[in-house]
C-alpha cells in the first residue's frame, strides 16, 4: 500500500466529518463494554483502537498484508488479521457486531460478504456497513461534460461501484431484519481534495479539467461532495 495513499486516507480519517460518521456507525452497533465487534476492512487500525477505547474487544481484519503491517506498527496491542471477507477467522455466532467501512464496493458480488457476516454474527448481532456510490461523485467544474465522463470511467473500474445503493436490497436478501439506511454527505471545499481529483483524471489525461481544479481551490472556489451510506442491521 502506497504510503501516499495511506496518508491520503489518514487526512480523510482525520476531518471532523468523518470523525462524527465514525461515532455514528459504533453507536449503530449498540454495543456493550465487553462486546466482540469485527472491523473488516480495517485498513490502519483506526476503528479498531476508537472500538477498544469505548471497551469493546475489537478485532480489525483486512485482506491487504501492506494496510495491516501499517495498523500493527500504529497499534501493536491490537488484534489485527490478515484474512478475505468471504472467509473469516471466527467460529459461528463468535461476533455481537460486525462493521464494514469501504468494503462492498470492492467485491465483485457483495452479496458473499453479507453470507459470511450471518455465519459469524450471533443472534441479535448488529451488523454497520459505510460507503459510497461512486456513480454519484459531485464535482463544480468549468467542465461538466468531461466531469461526467471521468466520474463513470472512475466507477468502471470498481468492481461494484453502486453496492451502496443496495445495501438495504443485500441485506434483506441476506435474511437481516430491522433494515434501516441513512445518507451523510462529505463536502470538500479545499486543496485537499486535490489528490482524489488527480487520481480521478488520470485515466484520461483531462489537463484543462484538473487546472480548472487547481485554480479553484486557489481562489476558494472548489466544491466536491458525495454521499455516504450507512446501513444498519440485526441478525435474527
Amino acid at each position: 500500500m502506497p504510503a501516499d495513499l495511506i496518508a491520503a486516507l489518514d487526512a480523510a480519517d482525520a476531518t471532523p466529518a468523518a470523525t462524527r460518521l465514525r461515532a455514528r456507525t459504533y453507536h449503530l452497533l449498540r454495543t456493550a463494554p465487553g462486546a466482540f465487534v469485527a472491523d473488516i476492512g480495517c485498513g490502519t487500525g483506526r476503528a479498531v483502537a476508537e472500538l477498544t477505547a469505548r471497551g469493546v474487544r475489537a478485532t480489525g481484519v483486512d485482506a491487504d498484508e501492506e494496510m495491516i503491517a501499517a495498523a500493527r506498527t500504529r497499534h501493536p496491542d491490537a488484534d489485527l488479521r490478515v484474512a478475505d471477507a468471504r472467509a473469516l477467522p471466527f467460529r459461528d455466532a463468535e461476533l455481537t457486531g460486525y462493521r464494514a467501512d469501504k468494503v462492498l464496493h470492492d467485491l465483485p458480488v457483495p452479496a458473499r460478504l453479507l453470507t459470511e457476516a450471518r455465519r459469524v454474527l450471533a443472534p441479535g448481532g448488529r451488523i454497520v456497513l459505510c460507503g459510497q456510490d461512486w456513480d454519484t461523485l459531485v464535482v463544480d467544474s468549468a467542465f461538466p461534460d468531461v466531469t461526467r465522463t471521468l466520474v463513470h470511467a472512475r466507477a468502471d473500474q470498481v468492481p461494484s461501484p453502486r453496492a451502496a445503493r443496495q445495501y438495504r436490497g443485500l441485506l434483506l436478501d441476506a435474511g437481516f431484519r430491522d433494515v434501516a439506511v441513512e445518507v451523510r454527505t462529505a463536502v470538500f471545499t479545499d486543496g485537499a481534495v486535490l489528490p482524489l481529483l488527480a487520481r480521478l483524471a488520470e485515466p484520461r489525461l483531462a489537463d484543462d479539467w484538473l487546472a480548472d481544479q487547481r485554480e479553484r481551490a486557489r481562489t476558494n472556489r472548489l466544491f466536491v461532495a458525495f454521499p455516504l451510506f450507512v446501513a444498519s442491521a440485526t441478525n435474527p
